[in-house]
């Protein structure tokens, strides 16, 4: 189809093309409301994207909201009669981020009755087929719960338990699923494999071998069977190119099964595709369907950027700054400019192909996130503080200290009231506590949290401590441990998967300094 360019903006000239994709392949229109009833949204939030539901009180007094999401709404309405729907939209979904409220346009695809091996690899060939309507250079990266799910259910594990390794795991935390696996006491060849699915990635016939030496039971065996299945349907299909398999994909095992998938475009920092295998949502609508679909992040597009192949690298001023870039200098990534006397903020090494820029050291996690730089190196205390969506691939062993609670010497505290916290990282205090069950009254500060306690505003603080020394001259003792801090290097997501030869080499090379030195 020829669509003027003139007269159509890029999002509307992408809806044109997906529509003519989906009904090439028997996929028709499926309409909506904007609205449903709240409880809908409500009651399977873990389904949702990250984000506020926008809810208000309808004409006849029922809780009303926004639609945020399109597969929940044609989950719900869709007709369960054994025979199979194969649907299309282009729908506007409705979010608010705790701030603004935000319209975005979405178009997908749901294929939603009995789901055989064929259609999930037609899904599989339309989601790439999608990017590559969109995009010169693009990604489908592929995972499978059974083969996650299947290596946890090897060993036993509680629910938080199993939680932080999945989230160890989307994260390509590899030094954190080590520790956790130390501390839960597990067998050392299941780290051993939990880490090597951690880092896989690439294309299916690659990495199938190791794969195979991984899996450990009947459910990984038949994840493995699955996907070597569907990748022979897309070589099948000429759909196989730029279509990788990446176990960092976990969504949320109580409503996906099996195959889930994410797509990228090069320039844009964030996935611009998602979908995957859902029949336990169908389940918990009492469904006996089998389903599988994607959406395509239109609103995404307009924020493609000129890209190169020179790797952006984030460090924080300051000492941490100094001792990280002497790492990476270290490794054979030194910029002579560095060394130069001056206030310039960004220096480069073209012969390196590597860019440096200083920025302020809680602010790196956030050029990471949005793309702005590939890679960074940002404090632990800042990545669980502020949770950003981004890879952490290695632990710098520098800037060590120890997040701690601490109060003024012989201090005691009465349990039947919230304990009051005083503390310059909120988001780490309420969860040490909310783990121990212990209501708390957050101070949020800014500087000088020392003078807290000695002034009466709180009861304790929840702060950094390297010697103890500043705590002591201010007549404080910690009281309690919560975690050992130190640098990491971090990635955007989508810089590693279209630079991801740079960065691993990159990461190994630091690896092995960092080996020789120990």
């Amino acid at each position: 189809m020829d669509i003027s360019e003139e007269v159509l903006r890029y999002d509307e000239q992408a809806i044109f093309r997906l529509r003519a994709l989906y009904r090439r392949f028997g996929y028709t229109e499926y309409r909506l409301s904007r609205f449903e009833e709240y409880g809908l949204y409500a009651d399977n939030k873990a389904f949702l994207s990250p984000g506020s539901i926008v809810s208000f009180t309808g004409a006849g007094g029922k809780l009303m909201a926004l639609r945020p999401d399109v597969t929940l709404s044609i989950v719900k309405n869709i007709k369960d009669d054994g025979g199979l729907k194969k649907l299309y939209y282009n729908e506007n979904v409705y979010r608010s981020d705790g701030y603004e409220f935000k319209e975005q346009m979405q178009a997908g695809l749901e294929c939603i009755g009995d789901i055989g091996i064929g259609l999930m690899g037609e899904t599989l060939m339309l989601a790439r087929r999608s990017l590559e309507a969109l995009g010169e250079s693009s990604r489908l990266d592929v995972s499978h719960l059974g083969f996650v799910s299947g290596l946890l259910e090897s060993v036993e594990l509680t629910q938080s338990q199993r939680a932080q390794l999945l989230r160890g795991v989307s994260e390509k935390n590899v030094p954190e699923l080590g520790r956790l696996c130390a501390g839960y006491g597990l067998d050392r060849g299941f780290g051993e494999r939990l880490a090597a699915l951690t880092g896989l990635y690439g294309p299916f016939d690659e990495i199938s071998g190791k794969l195979r030496g991984i899996s450990v039971n009947e459910e990984t065996e038949n994840a493995l069977r699955e996907l070597e299945e569907l990748f022979g349907i897309l070589r099948q299909l000429g759909a196989e190119r730029g279509v990788s398999l990446d176990f960092s994909i976990v969504n949320d095992l109580s409503y996906y099964s099996g195959v889930i998938f994410q797509g990228y475009i090069e320039g844009i920092p964030a996935k611009v595709l998602s979908g995957g295998s859902y029949d336990k949502l169908l389940r918990k609508f009492g469904k006996g369907s089998g389903a599988v679909g994607f959406a395509v992040y239109l609103d995404l597009l307009e924020r493609r950027a000129p890209t190169d192949r020179t790797i952006n690298i984030a460090l924080p001023k300051g000492r941490l700054g100094e001792k990280a870039y002497a790492i990476f200098e270290a490794a054979g990534y030194g910029c002579p400019d560095m060394s130069e006397d001056s206030r310039r903020l960004v220096f480069e090494c073209p012969e390196k192909g590597v860019r440096y820029f200083w920025v302020k050291p809680s602010d790196v996690a956030i050029y990471v996130e949005r793309g702005a730089a590939d890679i960074g190196v940002a404090g632990k205390d800042v990545l669980l503080e502020h949770s950003p969506d981004v890879y952490e691939l290695l632990d710098l062993g520098i800037g060590k200290c120890r997040m701690c609670v601490a109060a003024a010497s012989g201090a005691r505290h009465d349990g039947d009231r919230a304990l009051r916290v005083a503390t310059k990282f909120p988001n780490i205090a309420r969860d040490h506590y909310w783990k121990q069950g212990r209501e708390i009254d957050v101070i949020k500060l800014g500087g000088s949290i020392e003078l807290a306690p000695l002034l009466g505003l709180s009861d304790v603080i929840v702060d950094i401590a390297e010697s103890g020394k500043t705590l002591l001259d201010n007549g404080l003792e910690p009281i309690e441990a919560i975690m050992d801090i130190s640098a990491r290097l971090v990635s955007n997501k989508v810089s590693y998967k279209f630079s991801h030869g740079a960065i691993s080499r990159l990461c190994c090379e630091i690896s092995k300094d960092m080996e020789r030195l120990q």
